[in-house]
């Protein structure tokens, strides 16, 4: 399968930061790249979501669940723009490598390291007062590890990013409120394994 060529999708897994990163790379390499001329969300409008989360991300750095969620927010349609432009990229006829590079996007490379990942079991243990700490043990051929949070009432309210799953430092909770937590880890072939089980929590 090493001569197909396909377009990488790990970018959905990145932290913000290399996310943001990476979509304001896609924006300048499909700006008047003549093997994708119509691509499916064009540049400029990519470019304006690329510029509404990396706004939000900024602003995210100063705490608050408010704009975590802000932020949340503007990355899901940066995101589903980067998705649906690497379907473009892909569907190309006569597709190259340096054709697929031009864009921005990266070729999935087949290896073992990129089969599909191991679904991470989850701990949850009290930080310091409004903080929960996720523990996950590490899972092979894991970039990195994404834990979700969500509210007695079911509704997500972030998403933390870690290179590392030994402690994930869960901040800007409110003590004596049970939250649920699930993880997963990024990378391999899929980009994300299967979230874990559900572990449920008192934040003190």
């Amino acid at each position: 399968m090493s001569d197909i060529l396909k377009v990488s999708l790990a970018f959905a897994g990145d932290p913000d930061p290399e996310f943001d990163n990476f979509a304001a790379q896609h924006v300048t390499c499909m700006d008047g790249n003549l093997a994708f001329p119509e691509p499916t969300v064009k540049p400029a409008d990519v470019d304006a979501l690329q510029k509404t989360f990396h706004t939000a991300l900024l602003a995210a750095g100063r705490g608050g669940t408010d704009l975590t969620a802000a932020k949340n927010e503007a990355r899901e349609p940066l995101e589903t723009a980067l998705r649906l432009n690497a379907a473009y990229v892909q569907g190309r006829p006569g597709l190259t490598l340096s054709m697929l590079l031009s864009s921005g996007y990266v070729q999935v490379i087949y290896s073992h390291a990129q089969s599909q990942l191991d679904t991470p079991t989850l701990t949850i243990d009290n930080g310091i007062s409004g903080q929960l700490i996720a523990h996950t043990p590490a899972v092979t051929n894991a970039r990195s590890y994404q834990v979700q949070v969500s509210t007695p009432d079911g509704k997500v309210l972030k998403t933390v990013d870690s290179t590392q799953g030994r402690n994930i430092v869960i901040p800007g909770l409110t003590p004596g409120i049970v939250y649920t937590l699930i993880a997963r880890a990024v990378g391999g072939l899929t980009g994300y394994s299967d979230w874990s089980d559900p572990v449920s929590h008192m934040c003190m």
